[in-house]
């Protein structure tokens, strides 16, 4: 203590002399150019001395008067403006340019993601110098819009795609690409010679040559695929394919690197390995399932506990780390499923041959080894090279059938390990796991890839019973390197962490459910215990998907990085991906460090992982864009079959300008255009979540039930058009106007299916709907959480970053944006 308040006092000293002041608790300097610093990176905002002090935790006279004369200054420099007594904002006047990745809103505007600037800087399309998403630029800003920054760009830093795909339009001598991505905003001038032979309606996929220096003309490029006409499967999906710059297949040399290793496993290798051949083990799987990253084997011990062996591909063993393949592998980062297809991250010589844990050959594993008793309780963890041979391959409803029967191959195993998964998965939950789960929708499509059936996955016991051994080897693996060294830096490992959400987006979230009748004590610590309760509460009732999905969203995305921050949605302090090294990168990077420090390596670059962490992310997001945008098509086109048929369905997003309906039973979503309510004029109410007729006062909310006809199914625009044929009747209506005052909960369960008709729809001009979000979350080893678009209570509601013309959807207004 006597040492700590001398370095306290000594530094006073120096603070003093130097004009400079040193918070008494973070040791921040307070120099003019940091002030100016806070004003340049929220543009808009006002600050006074008092919310300056707080944010350099300065508590005495001095030092405020200190940030007093410095306000003084920089106003009598320009730099700031007063805007009430004592307040000041960044003037407009003073130029102020950042750099920043764009993000693209709609076909009006973009924003500019800085960290330089606390808020996203608002940019009109004709003033991002055909900038698109993802791209690095330097932005000026000019203005404020609602106390938001508004600019233009001034400089293209680093394009990340000079490649569009889209529908090609064919004149006499030229053409033009409209692109699949609705919210670029700009069409692509083709030159006649540079068309490639595409005809009219075509989906391409064009390289741009020459960017324009005016907003009012276009970018000129060149066809480079023609993938067929539009709304062909294989068009749609290379088109999609394309759009989010997936590769079409593998360089050469990356083959031929793949066809070279060699198949032998030498005694050599194997007296290196702990040998597992002659123990039970077992793969479980998708019935259509080729690339078995993971199994398990299990045994009795004589101590009457149970070892269980959770076997991961040793992927790289095979693959050089400075090989060609190891930097595609590292490039694409991650196996892409789309609806029809795999587009895999190795070649299928390891994805589905090497390294692939087929039954009955030997294989090269890294493995995971717990000793448990039946309760869950882990006695000794074991990680190191294994060798194994796999006795039987289960898809998942086989080994369901044998749980549900108690008949079957290794009827006794299953059983011992469904038993202890589901000791695990309790264990998880009252240590603060969050138990929200995902619809997935799955589609059986005919020889040419036209969907005949969508359906919705169930996930069972089996699958459960994978996921939670996965979730075991992947937690233990990043404890284990994490405490290697108890001190100081620890060593470096790739993590998959997940933040705790924010309280701001907690509240909102808060005051939404609140709506249905539900209460969120954000009072209680145990957030995670809130959400549970939340979601035991709607299991079974019409709002469980939307209140469900929308929690999700409020929460952080789960990444990846060399921090061990921990992962809140899972309830573990330290976790890593190791269990699927075939489809993910991350999982190749932790297979590498964790056998270099079992080898008794020291800890590597640090610096250069997190780069391949970054990337990884990145790349997962995209992947997981894609997969979205393939399932929107198909829901689409499946659609297209169902024109004129009536479906039950629920209000799942609200706007000015029409309201979005799920499907009950195909989880397809559309839109009722408010233009097409013919028996009365329809207004949001946008802090109720509903709509109201302005004459009849009749009321449509966000969770309602309704039913609605299919209007139309655009394969192009990817949309779905919606008639509302039944909504609530008049009684329902006020007991609906009176909901607030009553019970909510009590008010909405009455006479929930009660319907009238609605008018016959009038026709109306066709709008784009928006793109479908499904929430992320990785069924098969945990759930991810999704980033939400933050809500400035301060600046009012955020502006809309969707394709639609005007307003904004709810899920949107309140914070729930993916």
């Amino acid at each position: 203590m006597e040492r700590k308040k001398k370095n306290n006092d000594s530094g006073r000293s120096n603070r003093s002399e130097s004009k400079n002041r040193i918070s008494k608790r973070g040791g921040v300097s307070i120099t003019k150019s940091k002030l100016l610093q806070i004003f340049v990176s929220s543009p808009g905002k006002a600050f006074g001395y008092k919310q300056l002090s707080r944010r350099f935790d300065v508590t005495d006279k001095e030092g405020r008067e200190q940030i007093n004369e410095y306000l003084k200054q920089l106003r009598k420099e320009g730099k700031i403006s007063p805007v009430s007594e004592g307040n000041y904002v960044l003037s407009i006047t003073e130029s102020v340019e950042l750099e920043g990745t764009v993000d693209l809103a709609n076909a009006r505007h973009a924003y500019v993601i800085s960290a330089e600037s606390e808020e996203d800087i608002r940019v009109p399309t004709e003033s991002l110098q055909f900038a698109m998403g993802g791209d690095r630029v330097k932005v000026r800003i000019n203005n404020t819009r609602d106390g938001r920054p508004e600019g233009e760009v001034t400089e293209i830093l680093e394009r990340v795609s000079d490649e569009v795909a889209g529908r090609i339009e064919v004149s006499k001598s030229f053409a033009f690409v409209i692109p699949n991505f609705r919210k670029l905003y700009f069409d692509i001038f083709i030159n006649e010679e540079d068309i490639n032979g595409a005809q009219n309606g075509d989906k391409v996929l064009v390289k741009i040559t020459e960017w324009p220096k005016s907003a009012n003309k276009s970018p000129i490029g060149k066809v480079t695929r023609v993938f067929g006409p539009a709304g062909e499967n294989e068009a749609e999906i290379n088109s999609i394919m394309a759009e989010f710059g997936l590769p079409f297949e593998f360089p050469d040399v990356v083959e031929q690197e793949a066809e070279a290793i060699p198949e032998t496993i030498t005694d050599e290798e194997i007296s290196r390995r702990r040998d597992f051949r002659d123990i039970t083990t077992f793969t479980i799987d998708p019935v259509d399932a080729k690339d078995f990253d993971d199994a398990l084997s299990i045994r009795s011990l004589e101590n009457g506990r149970w070892e269980i062996g959770v076997h991961i591909a040793d992927v790289t063993h095979y693959i050089d780390e400075k090989s060609r393949l190891e930097k595609e592998a590292l490039h694409r980062a991650t196996s892409v499923y789309l609806v029809d297809r795999t587009i895999p991250m190795l070649p299928e010589k390891l994805s589905n041959g090497l390294c692939s844990l087929r039954p009955h050959e030997d294989k090269l594993t890294f493995s995971a080894v717990f000793e448990m008793d039946e309760t869950g309780r882990l006695y000794d963890t074991w990680i190191g090279k294994t060798i194994i041979h796999s006795d039987r391959r289960f898809a998942y409803e086989e080994a369901q059938q044998v749980m549900d029967t108690g008949a079957g191959d290794y009827m006794e195993e299953l059983q011992t390990l469904n038993k202890i998964a589901k000791a695990l998965k309790e264990k998880r939950f009252k240590n603060g796991a969050i138990s929200f789960e995902t619809v997935e929708v799955r589609f059986k499509l005919d020889e040419n890839g036209k969907p005949l059936h969508v359906y919705i996955k169930e996930r069972k016991d089996a699958h459960k019973l994978i996921e939670e051994f996965m979730l075991l080897a992947n937690r233990k693996v990043a404890e284990f390197v994490f405490n290697i060294k108890k001190r100081g830096k620890r060593y470096t490992m790739v993590y998959r962490t997940h933040d705790a959400p924010d309280p701001d987006k907690l509240t909102n979230f808060s005051l939404f459910a609140s709506k249905f009748g539900y209460k969120v004590d954000l009072e209680n610590k145990e957030v995670s215990n809130e959400l549970n309760r939340l979601a035991e509460q709607t299991e079974g009732k019409p709002e469980q998907s939307v209140l469900q999905s929308l929690a999700i969203r409020t929460m952080a995305k789960a990444k990846y990085t060399t921090e061990p921050l921990g992962h809140f949605g899972l309830a573990f302090e330290h976790y890593s991906h190791f269990t699927s090294p075939i489809r993910r990168y991350p999982d190749m990077m932790a297979h590498r460090l964790i056998f270099k420090y079992l080898n008794g390596e020291q800890s590597q670059v640090k610096e250069e992982y997190e780069e391949k962490c970054k990337h990884s992310s990145e790349q997962e997001k995209r992947a997981a864009d894609a997969e979205r945008a393939s399932i929107k098509y198909k829901q689409v086109e499946f659609m297209q079959n169902t024109v004129g048929q009536q479906f039950k369905g629920i209000i799942s997003g609200l706007t000015e300008w029409g309201m979005y309906v799920e499907i009950e039973e195909n989880k397809c979503e559309g839109m009722v255009r408010l233009s097409d309510l013919e028996d009365d004029y329809y207004e949001l109410d946008s802090q109720n979540y509903r709509i109201i007729g302005r004459r009849n006062k009749r009321i449509i909310s966000f969770g309602d039930e309704v039913i609605v006809e299919v209007k139309a199914a655009n394969l192009n625009d990817r949309t779905i058009d919606l008639i509302l044929i039944y909504k609530a009747d008049a009684d329902r209506t006020q007991r609906k106007q009176n909901q607030y005052q009553e019970t909510p909960r009590e008010s909405r369960s009455k006479g929930r299916k009660e319907y009238t008709p609605v008018a016959e729809p009038k026709k109306g001009n066709k709008k784009k709907s928006r793109k479908d979000e499904l929430p992320d979350w990785d069924v098969t080893v945990e759930p991810e959480f999704a980033e939400k678009q933050e809500l400035n209570t301060e600046g009012g509601v955020p502006e809309e970053r969707r394709a639609e013309p005007r307003g904004r959807n709810l899920k949107d207004y309140y914070g729930f944006d993916e």
